[in-house]
């Protein structure tokens, strides 16, 4: 029976436990989306975890509408992500880049005034955060199936540049509502062509992307994030059980590193849903190891390990006030609470002062 402490092979990659840390957007890169400073001290403070999946990474320019939040598409973002990675290491960690394309979640404001890209033209719900604030999100058009090539592509140069810069390998952000998952998810993609229609249709962006990183740079370097339940950021499958496990079983067949699913229950905390939860018919398509995320602590994320329902749990924002998260899972300690007005702020604050165990003691 595995625990939370014990050792899990994820591809290339050995996680000395199997306590992962979840991307976290924290937005401390500079406003032209290069890493900073502060953000090699804040992931070599979380070292400890079995492995650090970094927060949302743009892998273009087309794909990145986040106010500071960093990319992987340019030298100067290589460069300045290589001292992020080398402080990881240092610290005994492993580190893989989420990489991402956000879609139609791009205002214009970032693209010079031009619509965002979706899988067919729609608006996304609410209000986007631009270097302006909070607007509300515009019409996006459908990419042309010539177009889906270049962004495979993007995918790819991204990958290429993560290893340059000395990540261990990348993820791919295929949920939350960003592009891969409004291709996936019929509430957003009605397309007729052979990317829109059946589940192995909608799939076929998913399945490419992974294909093609994968060839670059290793099966056994590339990861996958899924949400397949419930409604996020205005996207939503009107029958998840058909789409996931088919999308499991491709990604499974390509080899990945492993599957990371967020799945939303009825009580979540930081968003819910009365869909059913794929991840059983999941476990059954996917033959990697398979990583569940969604508001767990010890004795949940023990729980699931134990029944055999996951590999391994990514934790997210405890890992925000909690630096030392797996020393304090081990150990019984309390956990800090983290302060929700620094999430998204630029400084220090609420994001490299936190203290570990022995200076909180």
């Amino acid at each position: 029976m595995p625990s939370l402490f014990d050792s899990l092979r994820l591809g290339a990659v050995t996680a000395p436990n199997r306590v992962l840390m979840a991307p976290l957007t924290r937005a401390r890169a500079t406003q032209a989306h290069v890493p900073t400073d502060l953000m090699a001290t804040y992931y070599a403070q979380r070292a400890g975890a079995g492995l650090i999946i970094s927060e949302a990474t743009g892998i273009s320019r087309q794909g990145l509408g986040w106010p500071f939040a960093p990319g992987l598409w340019s030298d100067e973002q290589v460069a300045a992500w290589q001292p992020v990675t080398a402080a990881v290491h240092r610290a005994g960690g492993r580190i893989f880049a989420q990489l991402w394309h956000m879609g139609r979640l791009v205002h214009p404001d970032f693209l010079d005034g031009t619509a965002p890209v979706s899988a067919s033209p729609t608006t996304a719900p609410g209000r986007a955060h631009t270097y302006r604030g909070k607007q509300p999100y515009a019409p996006a058009r459908a990419l042309d199936v010539a177009e889906i090539a270049g962004v495979v592509a993007d995918y790819v140069r991204a990958a290429r540049n993560a290893r340059t810069a000395g990540f261990d390998g990348v993820q791919i952000h295929a949920a939350n509502g960003y592009l891969i998952d409004q291709f996936l998810r019929d509430s957003a993609n009605a397309r007729t062509d052979h990317y829109g229609g059946a589940p192995e249709n909608r799939i076929r962006l998913l399945r490419e992307v992974t294909e093609a990183v994968a060839a670059a740079i290793g099966a056994d370097r590339t990861a996958v994030r899924l949400s397949p339940n419930g409604d996020t950021q205005g996207v939503i499958d009107s029958a998840p059980e058909t789409v996931f496990p088919l999308a499991a079983r491709a990604l499974s067949e390509i080899g990945i590193a492993f599957l990371e699913l967020r799945e939303l229950s009825p009580a979540g905390t930081f968003g819910a849903s009365d869909q059913p939860k794929v991840s059983p018919r999941i476990r059954e398509a996917f033959g990697g190891p398979l990583v569940l995320n969604q508001d767990y602590d010890f004795a949940s994320a023990s729980a699931d390990l134990a029944a055999g329902r996951a590999d391994a749990i990514s934790f997210g924002r405890p890992f925000i006030g909690n630096p030392d998260l797996v020393q304090r899972l081990r150990t019984g300690a309390p956990l800090a609470p983290d302060v929700v007005a620094h999430w998204y702020s630029q400084g220090p604050e609420g994001y490299i002062d936190y203290p570990p165990l022995p200076a909180a003691a």
